[in-house]
């Protein structure tokens, strides 16, 4: 047996050491291979995996204008206290780091006399799901709030003002149901993958949701780098976000003023078009509701007071409404039975006391000592229930039928706008399937006076009386002129083309025109409380009975259109719980129209 040497071992040891530490650097090297070359590639993108983060940035919004280009809806900037978590983070669990904020808000609150917004609940969330992006303490805080920070700011680490945008509308509620309103929106589903959104403001409701997509523009994007505890320390532009579109209403700011002035303290509807091409100058429902309170959003407090509320703010009676039109059917019903010769323009109907008999059911006038013999033109001035029972009958239902449906009562107009109605015209297909019988005279003689089972629109009555005053164009009601990209030129809309013409006889229009001139200016015309010195025009008024019977409840119309010659402007009002529209809505539709032509009647007394 060999014996060693103290020397010989100690050489043995030295040899062993460095041969294990040659093994050990050679397993490092190897590994280090393999991290480095032969899965550098993939260890290199699963290291950017997780170290940065998309966070989509939405476009500003688009604005919208009326047709001079008075802006409706606007963004303006809203100042907010915010707060950076990789500058508060505290060592430890992350109990720490929530304490630090509340510590910090709890201090700013101090200084800037604001009652705290956070609770605990929210900074636990937000450091669970969106830690690198800043936490708002306050929102739309005032100028003064903001000066007081910028005081106190070197003394309160971690703390900024942040800027987000917010939708406003610079005239409160006008036209509050065409343009809607917006409210945040949930992320979107898109193909680019995203880990974080920041707040965006999506159309609710009215013009703000049809061109939702329009007005929002295109997002962008910007990549931060997060360390292992999901906290910010870089961040670059991944793509800037585009503006969204401009869009351009044909409505008169100055007329929507005016429409919505005359259903001051009333639940009803005013639409205004321009019966040479169709555009809708204003677009009037009441009562209305303030879309400023739903920006950014609104609260549950106010949201459930609306949707409590009666009178129905926030349904728009001038497209969605369904009402049986009353009298102003009653031109219709002439137009039906002239065009197709049921009867000669000549014919005389006479209305005695009682009304008129229809088997065992008599058809009450609204005048209770009759009218006596009548033509056309006396019984639209006068508005004589009995004349347009029997001529409804002599002309027959078809034919009436076919007219409106030509003129488009029973279908929608198209309007640019969502939760429009078509109202009801209906057939004897119609009252087979819904009433269980088939079409009767008394049905006819109900439809003739714009009662029975008819519905329409303000809006589709508004294109009656708007083909009537242009002699016989019927025009797709135009709502939105166009749109623009930021910097682009203002659009044009082009000449606006009619849906139809309906070919109606220069002595049927002659017939009716002057029929609605009485209404107006004649001795016994119906609405003569809607006379406007200097201002020759020409309307027609209808009170229809709706609900219970029992109630005794009427809506008020009138349809009218100025001046009578060269007509710019075509109107109609409903209004409900009235006594009946000579009284209540004749007046309103005297200072519309005295408004749109800029009359003052103290200048011609």
């Amino acid at each position: 047996m060999p014996v060693f040497s103290p020397f010989e071992r100690e050489q043995v040891r030295v040899r062993l050491v460095l041969g294990g530490m040659l093994l050990a650097f050679l397993c490092l090297g190897v590994f280090l291979w393999r991290v480095q070359v032969l899965y550098g590639a993939r260890y290199e993108v699963s290291l950017r995996e997780q170290s940065m983060r998309r966070v989509r940035i939405p476009g500003r919004r688009g604005r919208i204008f009326d047709r001079s280009g008075e802006c409706l809806a606007d963004n303006r900037p809203s100042y907010c206290i915010a707060l950076y978590l990789e500058e508060l983070r505290q060592p430890g669990n992350w109990d720490e780091t929530v304490h630090e904020v509340q510590r910090v808000v709890a201090q700013l609150s101090g200084v800037l006399g604001i009652a705290p917004e956070l609770t605990e609940e929210a900074i636990r969330a937000h450091i669970k799901r969106r830690r690198p992006l800043p936490l708002i303490a306050w929102r739309d805080v005032s100028h003064a709030t903001l000066a007081r920070l910028a005081e106190q700011r070197p003394s309160v680490p971690g703390v900024d003002i942040y800027t987000e945008a917010i939708r406003v509308y610079p005239h409160g509620s006008l036209a509050c149901h065409v343009l809607g309103y917006t409210g945040r929106t949930d992320p979107p589903a898109e193909g680019e993958p995203y880990y974080y959104y920041l707040p965006e403001m999506a159309g609710k409701r009215g013009i703000e949701r049809r061109f939702d997509t329009a007005l929002r523009g295109r997002p962008g994007g910007v990549l931060i780098r997060v360390d292992v505890s999901g906290y910010k320390h870089h961040e670059r532009y991944l793509r800037k976000a585009e503006s969204g579109e401009d869009v351009f209403l044909a409505l008169d700011t100055h007329a929507q003023r005016l429409a919505e002035r005359a259903l001051a303290g009333v639940s009803g509807a005013v639409v205004v078009l321009d019966p040479r091409n169709g555009d809708v100058l204003a677009l009037a429902s009441g009562p209305a509701f303030d879309p400023n309170h739903f920006s950014p959003a609104i609260s549950r407090a106010d949201w459930q007071t609306l949707l409590a509320d009666a009178d129905r703010p926030l349904f728009n009676r001038a497209i969605s409404g369904r009402y049986p039109p009353g009298s102003t059917f009653k031109p219709i019903v002439a137009i039906a039975a002239w065009e197709n010769r049921r009867v000669s323009p000549g014919v005389t109907y006479t209305c005695a006391p009682g009304g008129f008999k229809l088997g065992d059911t008599i058809f009450h006038c609204w005048e209770d000592r009759g009218h006596g013999p009548l033509q056309l033109s006396s019984a639209l001035e006068r508005s004589c229930n009995v004349f347009f029972y029997r001529l409804a009958l002599d002309c027959t239902y078809p034919y009436i039928y076919h007219m409106a449906r030509a003129l488009g009562l029973g279908s929608k107009t198209g309007i640019a706008l969502d939760g429009e109605s078509a109202g009801i015209l209906p057939d004897n297909a119609w009252t087979l399937r819904k009433r269980g019988h088939r079409w009767r005279q008394g049905d006819t003689c109900n439809a003739a006076v714009g009662q029975g089972y008819i519905t329409v629109t303000p809006l589709q009555m508004a294109v009656v009386v708007a083909a009537i005053a242009n002699g016989g164009d019927l025009y797709k009601p135009r709502l939105v002129l166009g749109s623009r990209r930021a910097g682009a030129a203002r659009p044009s809309p082009g000449a606006a083309r009619p849906v139809r013409n309906m070919n109606w006889s220069a002595e049927t229009l002659r017939l009716i025109r002057a029929g609605m001139h009485g209404v107006v200016h004649g001795v016994h015309g119906t609405a003569r409380a809607a006379a406007v010195p200097g201002l020759e025009m020409a309307g027609k008024t209808g009170t229809a009975e709706y609900g219970p019977k029992e109630e005794n409840k009427k809506r008020g119309w009138m349809t009218a259109y100025a001046p009578f010659d060269r007509p710019r402007y075509a109107v109609c009002i409903v209004v409900d719980d009235v006594e009946s529209a000579s009284l209540t809505v004749a007046p309103r539709l005297r200072a519309l129209m005295m408004g749109l032509f800029g009359i003052n009647t103290e200048d011609r007394t």
